[in-house]
């Protein structure tokens, strides 16, 4: 589709330039019966150049496309109007573009679920600051199985998790019999002030759908929007707010197990394999309980405290909520869980609803790209 988009931007650019060479008699063009004026040929000429503008916009500075995009379509109709007889049909183009600057807008400008994220980055990575190193002491008043898997994981020597940034890519589903959609996902994460950002792309139907999870000082939320525009849910709130609290923590576990050695955190050892956990954050305290396997690897993390999402957004099912691990391999220095799922209910009478694949992973990030 952007490839296609392209071509029509830089062919309408072509056709516009046209009146250029007839205004200045460059070449025969019988198909332009109405004579063009030298300065109406140079207008000709520069919404060409608007409408290739725009169509480098979309690749080189996607986020600002539908600026330059509603300029070219400003300037394009224009000059259609001033040689109307011969020109009326490029209107039709115009539309098609203005289409895409149109969309542009709802998924990019500033009022987009897009932009809210980069502008919470923003805010997070301007708190930026340097960590001190992970020790031994630090685990050692963590339970075994705990210390076993940072060890594991590698933490030890390494600093500690200011911020961090992942990708994944997966599928998701609304229930147990509803279809899957696939994904890709972007999330970033801070533990100075508890926060949680991710947004993700998936199709529904064929139909683009855009999703962020935003967790920010003491408020969580869930906007959904279907071709950045409609909007399906739009899920907030204290009862929101304490579920999200569970992922929250959750991510703490997979994604940068040197923050288990945060003291909002308080343990509580079952055996060996078995830790249960409460952590506090936003006014709210959760609980879960993680499993480890006997090489120390978290393979198991689960929570009654994350009732499922009903699908008006507004109330809940209690279920219990867990998240089997699986597919460790090393991230730069660190070894952590490549693949995992989300699912509600019990290992017999359960269903996955999403099963996400991390694709790469970064640490007090510096900058937003």
């Amino acid at each position: 589709m952007k490839t296609a988009f392209t071509i029509l931007l830089v062919v309408h650019a072509l056709i516009h330039a046209l009146g250029f060479v007839k205004a200045f008699g460059l070449a025969q063009l019988p198909q332009l019966t109405l004579p063009i004026s030298r300065p109406l040929g140079v207008l000709w000429l520069g919404a060409g150049m608007a409408m290739l503008g725009a169509a480098v916009a979309l690749h080189a500075w996607p986020r600002g496309f539908w600026i330059v995009g509603a300029l070219a379509v400003v300037a394009s109709q224009a000059v259609i109007v001033c040689a109307w007889r011969d020109a009326r049909f490029g209107t039709a183009a115009n539309a098609l573009v203005l289409l895409g600057v149109v969309e542009g807008f709802l998924a990019i400008g500033p009022l987009s679920l897009r932009a809210e994220l980069d502008r919470e980055v923003t805010r997070g990575l301007a708190r930026a600051t340097p960590q001190d190193l992970v020790t031994e002491q630090d685990l050692a008043p963590l339970p075994s199985p705990v210390q076993r898997y940072l060890r594991y994981v590698g933490v030890v020597g390494h600093p500690r998790v200011q911020s961090l940034r992942v990708r994944f890519t997966g599928r998701i589903r609304s229930g147990p019999t509803a279809a899957w959609m696939p994904l890709v996902a972007e999330q970033y994460s801070f533990t100075d002030r508890p926060t949680r950002l991710f947004f993700m792309e998936a199709r529904m139907s064929g139909l683009p759908v855009e999703a962020l999870h935003s967790y920010v000082g003491e408020q969580a939320s869930m906007r959904v929007k279907v071709l950045s525009l409609v909007r399906m849910v739009d899920a907030r709130g204290p009862a929101f707010t304490a579920t999200e609290t569970v992922t929250l923590f959750n991510d703490l576990c997979v994604m940068a197990p040197a923050a288990l050695i945060d003291r909002a955190i308080r343990w509580e050892p079952v055996d060996e394999t078995l830790v249960r956990a409460s952590f506090t954050a936003a006014g709210h305290t959760v609980a879960a309980t993680l499993r480890f396997d006997d090489e120390g690897r978290l393979v198991d993390f689960f929570s009654d405290d994350r009732p499922s999402l009903d699908s008006n957004g507004t109330t809940f099912t209690r279920q219990r909520w867990s998240t089997p691990l699986s597919g460790y391999r090393a991230f730069g220095p660190y070894r952590l869980a490549s693949r995992g799922e989300a699912r509600y209910g019990d290992a017999q009478g359960g269903y996955a609803y999403g099963e996400f694949a991390m694709e790469s992973i970064e640490y007090n990030v510096a900058s937003r790209n």
